[in-house]
């Protein structure tokens, strides 16, 4: 039976870099929700011009249509042994969707992992981020400039952008756990969650994931 991973984890976790991590390890695709709408979106694909109808509206786009751009990725070539899933499901609803969806493809979810990260770290990870204009980025614990409020490159100002700033990361943050909180709690009952300690070294994080997933 091939096998899924579920990826979990808040803005700030390093969920992209570690699904990215992970696919290469096992071999396995890396399917981005993210990816599968700017592909749909910028081809012009059907799928892409009905989610576009409801964006131009201001309204989500339904689940329907996001689960059928998943649907038609997880059924290409790459996907043949499996996948490591980033961005989707986001609801009890799609995660279940997920489950019928993989039976017709002979598969099953076999781990959920999640990175777990205390908000207060979330919000100190993201809000740190300062850019200049030409879209150079620092960031003052991690990565800061040689001079305080100066680009390297270009001597320009930094700022920090709308997103970035402390009020809107604590927002998204609270936003993403009230929305996935369900969804946790789905898969822990189903014996699939596997909490992992997100604010360890980037290279701790990513072993016991791979720990995790091993255990199924």
């Amino acid at each position: 039976m091939t096998t899924y991973i579920v990826l979990l984890g808040p803005p700030g976790a390093g969920k992209g870099t570690q699904a990215e991590v992970i696919s290469d390890s096992l071999k396995l695709a890396h399917i981005s929700s993210g990816d599968i709408f700017r592909e749909n979106l910028k081809n012009e694909t059907e799928l892409g011009k009905l989610a576009q109808g409801y964006m131009n509206r201001g309204e989500l786009v339904p689940d329907d249509v996001t689960i059928a751009m998943i649907r038609e990725r997880l059924t290409r070539p790459d996907c043949a042994n499996g996948a490591v899933l980033d961005g989707f499901p986001r609801t009890p609803a799609q995660a279940t969707a997920l489950e019928g969806m993989l039976k017709e493809l002979d598969g099953t979810v076999r781990s959920v992992p999640y990175i777990n990260v205390p908000s207060e770290v979330l919000v100190a990870r993201l809000s740190g981020r300062w850019t200049c204009q030409q879209g150079h980025v620092y960031h003052v614990v991690f990565n800061p400039p040689q001079v305080t409020g100066k680009c390297d490159v270009d001597g320009l100002e930094l700022y920090q952008r709308e997103d970035d700033q402390p009020a809107t990361v604590e927002r998204r943050i609270r936003v993403y756990l009230e929305q996935t909180s369900p969804l946790i709690e789905y898969y822990r009952e189903r014996g699939l969650l596997r909490e992992v300690d997100g604010t360890q070294a980037i290279d701790q994080v990513t072993a016991d994931l791979l720990a995790a997933i091993q255990k199924g």
